[in-house]
């Protein structure tokens, strides 16, 4: 039978320790929410890249870069309350959220593996979504050179190299013969 009441410290582990080790869960609930609207900040980047709403992708790529930093201030305040943590379960400043995990006293370990998951899923889920919108983003660039090089000199358009990339056009020059 479990005597462990909610809001009480778990035996074996000391007042000192249980905050600390709640600290860090907060901080890490704050990174997980950060990581959230950085998702939908990027699908949201993706849906204007979709449909070539060209006008608000400034806007857009500009609230990427707010979240960014958010995440940057609390990667800061987590690295913070990691300190008193490991020193608590005597491991290196260096730990991983891993190693820490697997230090920490139920049900801590239970917690901070749960963070650790959801951190590694949207982390994934991220970098393809920002992968997505690079490819994107370059396929627009392109379609924009290409319209423009229709109105060049060129009447044609650009002509492309065998690995589909759009071959250098030759540089037209000017030049004052009256001298």
């Amino acid at each position: 039978m479990n005597d462990h009441h909610p809001g009480a410290t778990p035996p074996g582990l000391d007042a000192e320790t249980e905050t600390a080790l709640a600290n860090v869960s907060s901080a890490l609930w704050r990174v997980r929410e950060l990581l959230d609207l950085l998702t939908f900040k990027l699908e949201e980047e993706q849906a204007l890249l979709a449909v070539g709403r060209a006008r608000w992708l400034g806007r857009a790529t500009y609230e990427v870069e707010l979240v960014l930093e958010e995440i940057r201030q609390a990667e800061l305040r987590r690295a913070i309350e990691l300190g008193p943590v490991t020193d608590a379960l005597a491991l290196e400043p260096t730990a991983s959220l891993r190693e820490i995990a697997e230090a920490a006293p139920s049900p801590w370990d239970d917690v901070l593996t749960d963070h650790r998951n959801a951190l590694v899923t949207a982390t994934a889920e991220i970098t393809a979504l920002a992968g997505a919108n690079r490819d994107l983003l370059e396929g627009s660039y392109r379609a924009v050179q290409e319209a423009m090089g229709r109105y060049a000199e060129n009447p044609e358009g650009p002509t492309y190299t065998a690995a589909g990339a759009p071959a250098a056009q030759p540089a037209h020059r000017l030049f004052d013969q009256s001298s």
